[in-house]
C-alpha cells in the first residue's frame, strides 16, 4: 500500500488554472500507474486522467482533453495535474490513485483498477 497526499487545490475563478500534485510514499514499489478521479456532490466518482509508470502513456476523460495535462516526476514520486480553462462544473473533490497494474488506457479509467487512494482535495471553480 502506498500513501498518497494531494495538494494544490483551492478556489479559482472560472477560466483560471490550477495545478494539483500527488506525492507518493510508503512501502512497496514507488513505480505505479497514477490516476486522478473526481467526485462532485451527489455524483458518482468519475475518471479524469491517468498516466503510465514511465510517463509516456496517458488517458484523458473527454471533458478534460485540451484543458488538462498529467505529468510525473518519478524521482520525486510525484504526479501533477495541470488544469486550465477551469469551469464551474470542474468543482469537485479530486482524488489521486495508484495502481500496480500495467497501464491500459481503458482499464485505468475505472476506479477498481487502483489499489491506493489519497484523501482527496477540494477544487472549487467560482463563476
Amino acid at each position: 500500500q502506498v500513501q498518497l497526499v494531494e495538494s494544490g487545490g483551492g478556489l479559482v475563478q472560472a477560466g483560471g488554472s490550477l495545478r494539483l500534485s500527488c506525492a507518493a510514499s510508503g512501502r512497496g514499489s514507488s513505480y505505479y500507474v497514477m490516476g486522478w478521479f473526481r467526485q462532485a456532490p451527489g455524483k458518482e466518482r468519475e475518471f479524469v486522467v491517468a498516466i503510465s509508470r514511465g510517463g509516456t502513456g496517458t488517458a484523458y476523460a473527454d471533458s478534460m482533453k485540451g484543458r488538462a495535462t498529467i505529468s510525473r516526476d518519478n524521482a520525486k514520486n510525484t504526479v501533477y495535474l495541470q488544469m486550465n480553462s477551469l469551469k464551474p462544473e470542474d468543482t469537485a473533490v479530486y482524488y489521486c490513485a495508484a495502481s500496480r497494474t500495467a497501464f491500459s488506457s481503458t482499464l485505468h479509467t475505472r476506479s477498481n483498477a487502483y489499489e491506493s487512494w489519497g484523501q482527496g482535495i477540494q477544487v472549487t471553480v467560482s463563476s
